[in-house]
């Protein structure tokens, strides 16, 4: 059994945990929730001995972890699945800290068919996925065979069937008598897994209770009763008949009424009586999560906001920049599509372009609205600067060139040995 009594942890002006008493009993999966901070983590090294509590003690089987005699046949635990050396294979990982317990090597292979690693056992722990760094410290927590188990976040990166063969492996520990701690976020895999709940809040203690008690408790149940659509009267003659009986209704936006306050039996027993038809009489129990967001609403510190995109949308269609052509256009030859759209082949237009050359001046010897680039060969040509000449006047670093001296012929070169294939 795992027992704090007035656990208390500050880092400096931060109280990460405080005031903690709670007890983890054999024989039942508990799981361990929190938001993001509460102080999940921190729990648990203090009551590994890895963090020394501010106030208060932690206790498993009654001694502190650190005076326990070979604590890890004792106690197995799996807080940080990267807490390996990459260089080394799996085997030669469990096998240290076989060694260092006096464990047999035997169990080594032992654990990691268990686990599923048997076949990947050579290899380096450095190219495990996440998956298969999670199972390899599953593995390490099971290899002394202790009665004492703490998991944080076991199935964060598993596949479906790994996180039915975890879900399977905690029931069956806590089913052979062992006392199995287990910290996660998966609500949903809390509900299928955990037999009882501690959740925690801003390190403080919000429940100790089983899970049903714990959706009890932390949510409303109604049910949900619906009417022909086609007689909007009925619902009205139902909810009247409902409120008369102490019934609270709420409409719900598929035209279906919420009722809270009253037993599916007494509901049909108010409609048979005022003699409406029901289409629907279905009950509605929350779920572990509905429950969960409900009690701890106000001890998240970490919350989302939705994202604005202040001035990060995209133009809007047919929105042309200034000095450029609009969205949609298609090139020479193209009729622009209605709003911008794609262009229509047949419809000779202007291009776009033509209105001014991108230089400032329009090209000698072109067309007026022709622009630039310049007209094809034999016609007049215009250095893309624009004055007319050999080079245009004025040149634009402000001098006139002269011509150039021929070139001599090229010699021949050999091919480059690309070219050559």
């Amino acid at each position: 059994m795992i027992e704090a009594v007035g656990l208390t942890k500050r880092y400096g002006a931060k109280t990460a945990v405080h005031n903690l008493s709670f007890q983890v009993r054999p024989g039942a999966v508990t799981g361990f929730l929190g938001p993001n901070g509460s102080g999940k983590s921190t729990t648990m090294r203090m009551i590994l001995g890895l963090d020394t509590p501010t106030a208060g003690h932690a206790t498993v089987g009654g001694h502190p972890f650190r005076k326990l005699p070979n604590a890890p046949r004792q106690v197995g635990a799996l807080l940080d699945a990267k807490a390996v050396h990459g260089g080394r294979s799996a085997r030669q990982h469990l096998l240290s800290l076989a060694q260092l317990s006096g464990i047999p090597a035997r169990r080594v292979d032992e654990v990691l068919g268990v686990v599923g690693l048997q076949d990947v056992a050579k290899r380096r722990s450095s190219g495990f996925s996440l998956g298969m760094g999670q199972r390899l410290g599953i593995a390490a927590a099971l290899l002394g065979d202790p009665q004492v188990l703490l998991f944080d976040e076991p199935v964060n990166g598993l596949d479906p069937e790994g996180i039915l063969w975890v879900r399977n492996l905690m029931k069956q520990l806590a089913a052979e008598g062992r006392t199995v701690f287990v910290s996660s976020h998966l609500m949903s895999e809390m509900a299928l897994t955990a037999d009882h709940l501690i959740v925690i809040g801003r390190g403080q203690l919000l429940a100790d209770m089983s899970v049903t008690d714990f959706i009890s408790a932390n949510s409303a149940d109604f049910a949900r009763v619906r009417t022909p659509d086609t007689e909007p009267e009925q619902r009205e003659k139902l909810a009247a008949a409902l409120g008369e009986a102490g019934g609270r209704t709420t409409a719900e936006q598929d035209g279906a009424l919420r009722v809270t306050g009253l037993p599916l039996p007494r509901i049909s027993e108010l409609a048979h009586a005022a003699d409406i038809r029901l289409w629907e009489l279905s009950p509605h129990q929350a779920s572990l999560e509905e429950a969960y967001m409900r009690m701890t609403q106000g001890a998240v510190d970490y919350r989302s906001t939705a994202d604005p995109r202040a001035g990060l949308q995209g133009p809007p269609a047919g929105y042309a920049p200034q000095g450029g052509p609009p969205q949609g256009y298609a090139g020479p030859g193209y009729a622009p599509g209605p709003q911008g759209g794609p262009g229509h082949p047949g419809q000779a237009q202007p291009n776009p372009y033509a209105q001014q050359n991108p230089y400032g001046q329009q090209a000698p010897g072109a067309a007026p609205g022709q622009g630039y680039p310049p007209p094809g060969p034999g016609q007049a040509q215009g250095h893309p600067y624009g004055a007319s000449g050999p080079y245009g006047a004025p040149h634009p670093y402000g001098q006139q060139p002269q011509p150039a001296a021929p070139m001599p012929p090229a010699a021949p070169t050999t091919p480059h040995h690309e070219d050559a294939r």
